[in-house]
């Protein structure tokens, strides 16, 4: 009786195991990242920052949507010429290029799953990636500013 209960228990562990070790390699989004309120013009931005090399290196990687009012920001060591790819990302995103002083030196729409390079037109130390369109229907162009504390924290 118990090897044939020991039996049964290997075999219900055999078929337990890999959806266990396969859920452990599905890619899971970064949702727990620590916010900041951020604004442009009258509007304002929930958003993500991503400040770690591995919060920068997964983004917003696997996610399947994002509020219309909700980014990420992507806070850098020193400014640089900063570029992006949207490999394993499933939204259309824009990126803005900010620097310092909250400018945004440029705007750049990506796909999808591509991993055509987006970069900045000059050293920045921020990226805020929106949802594709949410600056165009706003009327946000280069040149307009970004408030927040992020930016007040940078001129000290």
């Amino acid at each position: 009786m118990f090897q044939r209960f020991a039996a049964l228990l290997l075999v219900s562990a055999s078929f337990l195991a890999p959806a266990h070790a396969q859920q452990q390699l599905q890619p899971q989004p970064q949702t727990d990242l620590a916010r900041t309120q951020l604004s442009v013009g009258l509007y304002k931005i929930d958003a993500q920052v991503a400040q770690s090399p591995r919060e920068r290196e997964i983004g917003l990687m696997f996610r399947k949507t994002m509020p219309q009012a909700e980014g990420m920001i992507f806070v850098f060591e020193q400014p640089a010429t900063q570029c992006f790819w949207m490999r394993n990302t499933l939204l259309p995103l824009t990126a803005a290029f900010v620097a310092d002083d909250g400018r945004i030196v440029n705007l750049v729409d990506m796909q999808p799953m591509t991993e055509n390079s987006h970069c900045s037109e000059e050293p920045v130390r921020y990226v805020l990636e929106m949802n594709q369109g949410w600056f165009a229907k706003k009327n946000i162009k280069k040149g307009a500013k970004l408030g927040g504390e992020l930016f007040s924290a940078a001129k000290r």
